[in-house]
């Protein structure tokens, strides 16, 4: 059984849906890639995790910087997807890496010499905890801002939010992961 119930961010409606103990999706109401599982969910929101996300998000949307593991999440994916998504929680807060980066540290725990960047964008593109598993926090290896399922101008958002050097950093004029 799943539950959802709704939160109105500065960047638009998150849907929050849990399984009654951890959050397994955050998503923008218009996300890309929609839930598969709020559809099926149960309208609940008094449950103790959704109360602790709503904090968590009040506090990161006042330029706090909550802490993720203060928070039960339950993302559901491969577990290629899930080491990509672990490494992502990885990322500090102001800070951004880029796919290659994820792909290489991919590949060394895998014990590969090489990891594709586009598989690590697939699975980055998929996380369901948007905002609090910070995939905002990934660009291309030349700064591009691509590859947000909330949109390029939510990511731009949260960055600057977060007070990232956005100098280098560009929104780029055609592209698939716009």
């Amino acid at each position: 059984m799943f539950y959802v119930t709704d939160y109105p961010s500065p960047l638009g409606a998150l849907t929050l849906v849990s399984d009654g103990r951890n959050l397994v999706e955050l998503l923008f109401e218009e996300e890309h890639y929609p839930s598969t599982i709020k559809d099926e969910a149960e309208k609940a929101g008094d449950l103790p995790i959704f109360a602790a996300v709503k904090s968590w998000l009040d506090r990161y949307f006042a330029g706090e910087r909550p802490e993720i593991s203060e928070l039960a999440l339950a993302p559901c994916g491969s577990a290629f997807r899930q080491a990509v998504w672990k490494i992502l929680c990885g990322i500090p807060y102001g800070q951004v890496t880029t796919y290659g980066e994820i792909a290489e540290r991919i590949a060394a725990m895998q014990g590969k010499k090489t990891m594709s960047a586009q598989a690590v964008g697939g699975a980055v593109g998929h996380n369901p905890i948007s905002i609090i598993i910070p995939c905002h926090r990934v660009v291309g290896a030349n700064g591009s801002l691509t590859g947000f399922g909330g949109g390029i101008d939510r990511k731009v958002k949260l960055l600057e939010h977060e007070r990232v050097d956005m100098t280098k950093l560009f929104v780029p004029k055609k592209g698939t992961a716009l």
